[in-house]
Formats: structure tokens, C-alpha cells, sequence
């Protein structure tokens, strides 16, 4: 799994655990909503400061969002077709 898209699933996960919309992270981190989409598609590369600035809203340390899953959590993912 390239970083990109670990950064990715890590991000919509950790939004989704603090009840965030991506309107709403969006604004506390001040930048555009439609970035945030972007960013959950794996669309575009995040620079480090918009890396630590969702981080520190999120309310994380920076390597929180670029942990790859761990082997089992893969496996399980691709038995379950996602």
C-alpha cells in the first residue's frame, strides 16, 4: 500500500472517530473542504505542513496519520473485498 493511500484511510478514520465532517476539519485546520475530500480519495500529495496541521486538529501526533495498518488489519481488509 503506497503512503498516499495509507494516509488517506488513516485520515477518513481518525475524522470519523472524532465525529468530524470534513467541513468541519476542514475549517478548524483552515483549509478548503473539497482539499479534505481530495485527500480522503487519494487524489492529491498533502504537503508536511497540511499533514501536521490536520494532526494537530485531529488531536494526534503527525505519525498517527502515516501508520500503515498492521499485517492482520490488511489481511482481514482484503478477505472482507474492501
Amino acid at each position: 500500500m503506497e503512503i498516499r493511500e495509507v494516509f488517506a484511510q488513516n485520515l477518513r478514520a481518525l475524522r470519523q472517530a472524532k465525529g468530524l465532517s470534513q467541513e468541519e476539519l476542514a475549517h478548524e485546520a483552515g483549509i478548503d473542504r473539497t482539499y479534505i475530500s481530495a485527500l480522503e480519495r487519494n487524489v492529491y500529495n498533502a504537503s508536511i505542513d497540511v499533514v501536521d496541521r490536520l494532526a494537530q486538529v485531529l488531536g494526534v501526533d503527525v505519525a498517527e496519520l502515516l501508520k500503515r495498518p498492521s499485517a492482520g488489519m490488511e489481511d482481514s481488509k482484503s478477505e472482507l473485498g474492501e
